[in-house]
């Protein structure tokens, strides 16, 4: 089961897989998707096994095993063209599963919108080994505060030259500023879409 967004014929397509705990459907998934394909990109939202379940009556398990997660992956790719054909990435997990596939797969490009490079509260636990050879274009969108991975923590980090990271001002791990910051989710989001629109659109022009 596919969601998608934006024109069929987009010049851009972007597979856009979920974090760990929550639907190709939820308010982020869905904002981010819909105000992509305004900008003319066709978004393709998809699940994984185990929240495919979920929502057939499975049981509220963990994520599968990461060679599940990646097989998804690239069966999803592969049924959109191949790699040289899209881009891919997703919320917090969905997006570290699509940089874990990106040079296997020669993917157009990888964007992320809050990468977790560490669980919550154990920085020393990084998930960047990989990142630092990454040779595939890749955007991370991460909020300023983010206990995932904060602009701090990131500063201290080898990534590719490939990666490039803009950060949200005053987010969360989905990218929401506090109530004192000025700013409001919706204009958070709405930065970070921008930025990944432009970022897609300068690796494949518009036709």
């Amino acid at each position: 089961m596919f969601l998608t967004d934006g024109p069929d014929d987009a010049s851009i397509t972007y597979a856009f897989a979920h974090g760990a705990g929550g639907a190709m459907d939820t308010p982020f998934m869905t904002t981010v998707a819909r105000a992509l394909g305004e900008r003319g990109i066709r978004v393709v939202r998809f699940e994984f096994p185990y929240m495919a379940a979920r929502r057939t009556g499975g049981k509220r398990g963990a994520p599968d095993r990461p060679a599940v997660l990646l097989e998804t992956f690239r069966e999803v790719v592969a049924q959109f063209g191949g790699g040289k054909r899209v881009f891919i990435g997703g919320k917090s997990m969905g997006g570290r599963i699509a940089t874990m596939v990106a040079d296997e797969l020669s993917v157009r490009g990888v964007v992320c919108f809050g990468y977790p490079f560490h669980p919550p509260g154990q920085a020393a636990k990084v998930r960047t080994a990989h990142l630092e050879t990454l040779a595939t274009p890749m955007l991370v969108l991460q909020g300023e505060r983010d206990p995932f991975g904060n602009r701090e923590d990131v500063a201290t980090y080898t990534l590719s030259p490939s990666i490039r990271v803009e950060w949200i001002a005053d987010g969360d791990h989905s990218l929401k500023p506090r109530a004192k910051s000025g700013a409001t989710e919706n204009q958070n989001l709405m930065t970070a879409v921008d930025l990944a629109a432009a970022f897609m659109s300068r690796i494949v022009p518009p036709a």
